[in-house]
């Protein structure tokens, strides 16, 4: 099959070059959006056959088989909005039909003509869709402070959404730039906001804005490197109910966190560990366990206070817990056990990748009455894992403490 895929923008009455006129002229089944069918429409020849762009998408493809089927190699005519490779239809054609040739008009996307209305330079720009995709892409942006970020909205993720998502972790320094129905010569608008101003706006779809960190706001909005254990929220004011700095940033070495895509912290407590491995590592999917319900609300104010957003909480007792929906772990840390550390071990390896890493940091001490370490041992001999070499650490007058980690 072949393809023609012409980008427009919002404007009722485009303009067109003499060659999309005449591949518009010559064509008998076209494709798009009912928005794109409301602007193309009077352009389009007599007898033409449309075929709407709605879920599911296999459907859509199966009516141009059948299109193509009737009218030989005659070409299917797809409108789509802007740049149809920006995370257009022309990337959804070369995914569902690869030996289809595409005959490719672009237009200037949203994000461009946006940039292009507030004379800013974009090269530098960052791009993240939320169209029809979770928070994942925004919020790794935000924690890596990225300067100049644009954002591909839907009616779910909406400017006043993310006013509201940067409000709650604190990324308050940018100035939000939102662009509604642009192109379109009456109804087009821009908008230069503060999040705590843009949360209670409602904005006409479509819409995208640029996040821009406002002018002077680079200076102590660093990332920091090693959390200091007095800014948490902790356990009932316990000192003692967190992993240390210090121990944390060993710990998140020894997971080998740089190359791992999903942390699991099973026992999280207050959260720190979690949310020092998504500041240090936001690529990384971190799913949090606990048992304790008092732990929910630190580990969420926890990662506010830090602007951590996206890390996943899941409540109640790990080993009742159904894993299938859940990413597949290579990297698991088990902050707490509550006497059962060989059974959550077993439980980790249904579902642990071929390459993964368990760590767990055991405390040396004769007030403990159970001795972790040799829980570990047995553990780690009747599931057949092997034992990396220990890291032992002992800080101030704290007892010493060993970082253990294994693997298949």
């Amino acid at each position: 099959m072949n393809f023609i895929v012409i980008g427009i923008s919002d404007r009722p009455q485009p303009f067109f070059p003499p060659e999309v006129l005449r591949a518009i002229s010559q064509g008998r089944v076209f494709s798009g959006g009912r928005r794109h069918h409301e602007i193309v429409g009077p352009l389009l020849p007599a007898g033409a056959q449309w075929i709407d762009i709605t879920v599911p998408l296999s459907a859509v493809f199966s009516q141009y088989a059948a299109a193509s089927s009737l009218t030989g190699d005659q070409p299917v005519v797809v409108f789509a909005s802007g740049d149809p490779l920006f995370f257009g239809f022309a990337n959804t054609i070369r995914r569902e039909m690869p030996d289809a040739g595409i005959t490719l008009y672009p237009s200037f996307n949203s994000l461009q003509l946006l940039a292009h209305r507030l004379l800013l330079p974009y090269h530098d720009m960052r791009i993240v869709s939320l169209t029809g995709r979770p928070w994942p892409g925004l919020d790794r942006a935000l924690i890596e402070r990225t300067p100049k970020i644009g954002v591909l909205t839907d009616r779910e993720h909406t400017p006043a959404a993310i006013a509201r998502r940067l409000l709650d972790y604190g990324y308050c320094n940018y100035r939000m730039h939102i662009g509604e129905h642009l192109g379109h010569p009456q109804r087009e608008r821009i908008s230069t906001l503060m999040p705590k101003e843009a949360v209670s706006v409602v904005f006409e779809q479509p819409n995208c804005l640029i996040l821009h960190l406002d002018k002077g706001s680079e200076d102590g909005f660093g990332r920091p490197f090693g959390l200091s254990d007095r800014d948490f929220a902790l356990l009932d004011g316990r000192e003692k109910m967190i992993t240390k700095m210090p121990l944390r940033l060993l710990t998140l070495q020894a997971l080998d966190l740089p190359r791992r895509h999903v942390l699991w912290d099973i026992g999280f407590c207050t959260g720190s560990v979690s949310v020092e491995a998504r500041l240090q590592f936001p690529h990384l999917h971190v799913c949090s366990f606990e048992i304790r319900p008092e732990c929910e609300a630190l580990i969420r104010e926890n990662a506010r206070r830090f602007g951590a957003p996206g890390i996943e909480v899941h409540m109640g007792d790990f080993l009742a817990a159904d894993l299938a929906p859940l990413p597949r772990p290579d990297a698991v840390f088990i902050g707490g056990h509550g006497g059962r550390l060989k059974d959550i071990m077993e439980k980790v390896l249904t579902v642990l990748a071929e390459d993964g890493v368990i760590v767990f940091n055991s405390v040396s001490s004769h007030k403990v009455p159970v001795n972790s370490r040799l829980l570990w041992d047995e553990a780690c001999e009747e599931l057949g894992l092997k034992q990396d070499a220990p890291t032992r650490i002992q800080l101030n007058d704290y007892n010493p403490i060993e970082i253990l980690r294994c693997r298949k």
